[in-house]
Formats: structure tokens, C-alpha cells, sequence
């Protein structure tokens, strides 16, 4: 298939002319330039490539050009209980304990993450045992017991097989949504039109009101669950606050959650900055890779992250014990 208009947003190779240069057999000297096909114009055309760099070429100087296969994101390969233990990392609750691969949790409730069991590799005993160590966790703790499971994954299938139902019914999954925080930056940055966005290291008391998921919650198990990770990063923007966020490091990913923005202030833009800015903060930190989790429903959330090039790596959910 010859390059088009067509094959605008698709990722193409082109091979071009260098006006100017001879070739080693005495013909005109050529380059390929690989990326993503931007722009098609009556005289020329734009390829975006994957470093982020941009290249506007003549439709004169362009010898061939075909579309290829996209590149298979090294983020895509990580698997996902990896990528479930490095998110686990981003959201602890001072209330934990290891049980072989798993990790029992517990925040007096607040939030399911945090109030869990992370299920995923070997518990190190049969896993009949580890399950009744898991439900002796909670009731411990007064809580339901429940494990986060990700979806179709070998322990999804051996604790169904064992009765285990889902601990929300009529909930829908979860989704882990990745991108390169390289070409996430290069997002264009929107005016906020409330002035700067602001990152400090630990939420303040105006913080954790505006934060939606804080209410009813005692606040130290909050704080203590939002500034766990290697590095954290609460964004604010305008005074009374009206848009939040939260990124978190862990090794060279981070994690954004928490990014709020008042009804009266929204689709001004706020809720982009504030994600550019704790992109900016990850970066200068060494961040590769970033990470959101959200659920399909959530389409204010997928709509805010998509542009900077975010895609769902897998789902999960939480089951609990039968009756």
C-alpha cells in the first residue's frame, strides 16, 4: 500500500532524498525516516518519530514509503502481576504483611487497594492454607476479606474454582492503563487559568478535603497511604483549591491518581496541567514509565489520559470468600 492520505495516524517507513548529496553508487543519497504519519498536505507531508522529533518532507523528495507493524511497547511486555506489585508499592497502608508472593493489606477501608490482598504468585503453603490465612487477616481487622486478583490470571481461575465471588456485585473491572512518560510529555501543556500548578511533597488539610475518596476516612491512614512509595508529588492548583493530583515513584515508574477537578472549573484545562506537571516532576526524577488505574466507565478519567498516550495493559478485581 502505497503511502495516502488515508494512512494519516498510522505508522509508516519513508524513504527520501537528500537534496544535495551523492550516494555511494553515484545516485542521489537517501534516508528512511520511521514514525508516525501526522500530516498530508498538497506539497508535503509530517512524521512524528518515536523520539518525539518531527519531520516535514516534500512530496518530491520521497522515493517510497509503505505502512509498518507498530512497535510493540516494552511497557506492554511487563506482565502484570509485576505491575501489579509495582502499583502495590505506590499505595501502602502501614498495616501490612507478606504471605509468601501475596500481600495481605489493610487501611480500616479505605480504599479497596488498600484493603486487600494482592493474590498473585506462590503464597509459599497450598492455597487452601493461604486463603484461610487471608480471611483470618480481615476478620482479624473487622473487614471483609478480599483478594485483588487480575482478570483471567491462574489465581482468578483457583479462587473462583474455590467459590470466590466477586466482592462487588455488578461492579465492573478495573483497568492499569501505561504510557512512556517521554512521549507523554510531549503533550502539550494547557493554561490551567487558575494560576500555576503547585507540587508539594506531602497533601495539606485544603488537599485531602478536596480529595473525593478521603471522605468518612481517618485522615492519618490517608496521608500514611498517599505518601508511601519512593517519591511523592501532590499537585494544586488554585487558592481555595480547585484541581489535584497525586504522582508517586516507584523504581523508574510512576503512578498518577487522585487528579480532581471542582465541576464549576472543569474543561478549562486544569485537569491536563495538573497531569503535565507531575509528568514533568516524574521525569526529572528518571521516570520511563507511567501508570494510571481507573475502571472503563470512568470516561472523564480515559478521556484526560489518552492523549498522552495511554493504552489499558490488563484489568483486575476483587472476589471475597462465599457465604
Amino acid at each position: 500500500m502505497a503511502l495516502s492520505a488515508d494512512l494519516v495516524g498510522v505508522r509508516v517507513v519513508v524513504r527520501v532524498r537528500i537534496p544535495g548529496e551523492t550516494g555511494p553508487s553515484g545516485g542521489p543519497a537517501m534516508r528512511d525516516i520511521l514514525g508516525v504519519l501526522r500530516e498530508w498536505g498538497p506539497a508535503q507531508l509530517t512524521v512524528e518519530r518515536e523520539d518525539g522529533r518531527v519531520e516535514v518532507v516534500q512530496h518530491a523528495d520521497v522515493v517510497t514509503g509503505k505502512p509498518v507493524p507498530p512497535r510493540a511497547s516494552v511497557r506492554q511486555r511487563v506482565p502484570a502481576a509485576d505491575l501489579e506489585r509495582i502499583c502495590a508499592r505506590g499505595w501502602q497502608p502501614s498495616d501490612t504483611r507478606a504471605l509468601g508472593e501475596w500481600l495481605l493489606r489493610a487501611a480500616g477501608g479505605f480504599t479497596g487497594r488498600a484493603n486487600s490482598a494482592l493474590v498473585s504468585g506462590d503464597p509459599g503453603r497450598p492455597i487452601d492454607d493461604a486463603l484461610r490465612e487471608v480471611e483470618a487477616f480481615y476478620a482479624e481487622r473487622a473487614l471483609l476479606p478480599q483478594a485483588q486478583v487480575v482478570v483471567d490470571s491462574p489465581e482468578d481461575a483457583a479462587l473462583v474454582d474455590r467459590g470466590w465471588v466477586r466482592a462487588r456485585p455488578g461492579a465492573v473491572d478495573a483497568i492499569v492503563q501505561v504510557a512512556s512518560v517521554a512521549i507523554a510529555r510531549r503533550r502539550r501543556t494547557i493554561d490551567p487559568g487558575n494560576g500555576a500548578v503547585e507540587l508539594d511533597e506531602a497533601p495539606g488539610d485544603e488537599w485531602i478535603r478536596r480529595y473525593g475518596r478521603s471522605i468518612e476516612a481517618d485522615s492519618a491512614t490517608v496521608r500514611a497511604v498517599l505518601t508511601s512509595g519512593d517519591a511523592t508529588a501532590f499537585a494544586r492548583v488554585g487558592d481555595p483549591i480547585v484541581g489535584i493530583g497525586r504522582a508517586v515513584m516507584t523504581d523508574e515508574w510512576v503512578g498518577l491518581s487522585a487528579v480532581e477537578v471542582d465541576a464549576d472549573h472543569r474543561r478549562a484545562g486544569i485537569g491536563t496541567a495538573v497531569v503535565a506537571a507531575l509528568l514533568e516532576w516524574a521525569a526529572s526524577l528518571g521516570a520511563r514509565s507511567a501508570y494510571v488505574q481507573t475502571v472503563p466507565g470512568n470516561h472523564a478519567a480515559i478521556s484526560l489520559y489518552e492523549p498522552f498516550g495511554f493504552v489499558t495493559h490488563h484489568e483486575y478485581k476483587y472476589l471475597r470468600p462465599p457465604d
